[in-house]
């Protein structure tokens, strides 16, 4: 007797592929339209995922859920608050010698270009004397010099920290909105975990899978953060034994702003590696030591941070590397800072839930390890 055939998955048609294609861009465009919402929204989701432990801890204490959760808020936002107020002193001190590194830079630049003019000097003076002859072959006076821009570096570099300023502010409030976000879901308990499951159907095995899936969730969300703890610990002991071997000042505490800095990824690295270079020339007065100092900043960053991290994080979540990079590079294109933050957390839940949706093994196995 001849055994059954196995049953085939029936194939796409172009109208659907089409419909879904259709489907992926427009929940891509909504995204990004809908950045300055969803960011503090997905945000608070995943804290409050991280801390639900903690509260719980309190509570089997017999501490009231709402109280443990605005014990626990209050502990975090104390220890934000004084970082920012532990390192204030030498943040004011850094920014007071910026005027100091600017004067030292101009100096250094200025007899550069006087010993060994490079090719934009010899570009630029082939230009005037070609405004110059344009003038005289049209019988207008000759300038000796041009006249000095009105708008020059230090009104772009003003402008520039306006800007910044503008864009700190906002996410000062995001930052506010997700920690509100945070606290109500964890204040509520399993209420919301309830009705995402009674959401999922009436049949228990439907219900079962839900549950599973948030507490992977849960397992995922708190791998992630123990990783980017890890992590940052260890590019700030190494920043802070590579500055004390160049022989910087206070290498402990550039260590340590590194690895806070560090939470925002490649952007929080660049502004260190930046502080580092200037704080080198300003100790030294040498650009080439500053060079140095960067370089080395950077490599740790770029080892410690981003192919380490990246190869960590992929174990933890059990995802290959290759599909975190681009994940991560995605949703930072999607919503800049913010997203390079979240990507990793976002991939890891999608990739939790494909796991035990069947129609979504396709994407499991393209996120699988």
């Amino acid at each position: 007797m001849s055994e059954p055939a196995p049953a085939v998955a029936p194939k796409l048609t172009m109208i659907e592929i089409a419909t879904l294609c259709i489907a992926v861009i427009a929940i891509i465009a909504a995204a990004r339209i809908a950045e300055d919402f969803l960011v503090p929204v997905v945000t608070g989701i995943l804290l409050s995922y991280a801390l639900r432990p903690l509260v719980s801890a309190l509570e089997r204490i017999r501490v009231p859920r709402l109280l443990a959760a605005a014990l626990v808020m209050t502990v975090l936002v104390g220890l934000l608050s004084g970082t920012g107020y532990a390192i204030r002193d030498d943040v004011n001190a850094a920014i007071a010698e910026l005027p100091g590194a600017a004067r030292k830079l101009r100096l250094v630049i200025a007899e550069s270009a006087r010993q060994s003019p490079g090719a934009m000097t010899h570009v630029t003076a082939a230009a005037e004397e070609l405004d110059r002859a344009a003038a005289a072959a049209q019988g207008k006076p000759v300038m000796n010099a041009p006249a000095p821009p009105r708008d020059g570096v230090a009104a772009q570099f003003q402008s520039f920290v306006e800007h910044q300023t503008e864009k700190a502010l906002g996410v000062f409030s995001e930052i506010v909105f997700a920690l509100l976000v945070a606290f109500f879901l964890i204040a509520a308990g399993d209420t919301f975990r309830r009705k995402v499951a009674k959401l999922a159907g009436d049949s228990l095995a439907r219900r079962r899978v839900t549950v599973e899936v948030l507490n992977d969730i849960d397992a995922q969300v708190q791998r992630y953060l123990w990783t980017l703890l890890v992590t940052n610990a260890l590019i700030a002991v190494a920043t802070w034994g590579s500055l004390a071997v160049l022989g910087l000042p206070n290498a402990g505490m550039w260590g340590a702003i590194t690895g806070v800095l560090h939470v925002i990824p490649y952007a929080g690295a660049a502004v260190a590696t930046a502080g580092i270079g200037v704080a080198m020339f300003l100790h030294t007065g040498s650009v080439a030591s500053a060079v140095v100092a960067m370089l080395v900043v950077a490599a740790i960053a770029t080892l410690i941070g981003i192919v380490y991290m990246s190869w960590l994080q992929g174990r933890a979540s059990r995802m290959n590397a290759v599909a975190v990079f681009i994940g991560v590079l995605f949703f930072g294109w999607l919503w800049g800072g913010w997203g390079l933050l979240l990507g990793l957390p976002i991939l890891a839940v999608v990739k939790s839930i494909s796991d035990r949706v069947e129609s979504m093994r396709p994407v499991s196995e393209l996120l699988g390890a």
